[in-house]
């Protein structure tokens, strides 16, 4: 695969996932946040499945996991229990293209780790994207500017950034293996957890008529998403691959706006352009390395 087809693949992730807070905003509203978190992930772990049972003929490239693969598998599992809880949490009590937005964190968690624990290369231009991308998600999560108090949902959609950019340091050093096989692990690990933990915290379950439809949502958003998203990272890097990714906020911010419309108040404006400036330069690769 040539590195401009793993770009795709990183965008076709990033349109697919960007899908997923503004209907998940629209699901919370029948579904408790936790239990929503995996059934995202069970759906995409179940998606996969069928789509292997429909294209048995069709091998896909990868190797097998060995033992030094363990600790990244159980990493990348954890995270992602955590993180799309915290997310689910953060969107049933926030607005939609708020949150939407500042998943674009992710992108500073994503290269920060690299940088510290994997070693990959940051330019100068990315380094001053990722300051721009941390100054607009930080404005994005003042409720009250003129005591600079921060909304404690705001910082839980952060903290659900931090959990996937170290999670998505754990994929990268998976991505040699089948994408197939790391969604269903992930999908089929995280989701169960995440129910788990759903009847641990008490939550109110029931065979609601919306599940089917979480389902399917976590099979495009998070399935058919981390698929593509495993693909880039095997030739572009995880660092490079989160840039691209950087259009889902940005498309999910205006789908929230397009479900649920309200006039977007001066400061989300004006961390959306400083955020869409930072997005631009992370992407953007340096004249140098091209």
């Amino acid at each position: 695969m040539t590195n401009r087809k793993a770009i795709r693949y990183a965008i076709y992730a990033a349109l697919l996932y960007a899908i997923s807070t503004p209907f998940s905003k629209v699901l919370l509203k029948e579904i408790p946040p936790v239990f929503m978190a995996g059934l995202l992930y069970l759906g995409a772990a179940i998606g996969m499945c069928l789509l292997k049972c429909f294209s048995k003929g069709k091998k896909e490239d990868g190797r097998p996991f060995t033992h030094k693969d363990y600790p990244y598998l159980i990493g990348m599992v954890v995270l992602d229990i955590l993180a799309p809880v915290f997310l689910m949490i953060a969107i049933s009590r926030s607005s939609a293209e708020s949150v939407s937005l500042l998943n674009n964190f992710e992108i500073v968690a994503t290269s920060l780790i690299a940088l510290l624990l994997f070693k990959e290369k940051i330019s100068p231009r990315l380094g001053f994207a990722i300051f721009l991308i941390t100054v607009a998600s930080l404005l994005l999560s003042l409720s009250d500017i003129s005591s600079l108090s921060f909304s404690t949902y705001s910082l839980l959609a952060i903290l659900a950034c931090c959990c996937w950019g170290l999670e998505n340091n754990c994929t990268r050093m998976l991505s040699q293996s089948a994408p197939s096989k790391i969604v269903i692990i992930k999908g089929f690990g995280s989701g169960t957890g995440s129910v788990i933990v759903s009847l641990i915290c008490g939550e109110h379950l029931t065979l609601s008529p919306y599940i089917p439809l979480a389902l399917l949502l976590g099979f495009i958003a998070y399935g058919l998403s981390v698929y593509t998203y495993v693909y880039a990272q095997r030739y572009i890097g995880a660092a490079r691959t989160s840039a691209f990714y950087a259009l889902a906020p940005f498309i999910g911010a205006f789908l929230s706006i397009a479900i649920f419309p309200k006039i977007p108040s001066a400061l989300f404006v004006i961390s959306f352009m400083i955020m869409a400036a930072g997005a631009y330069l992370a992407a953007e690769k340096e004249r140098t390395q091209t």
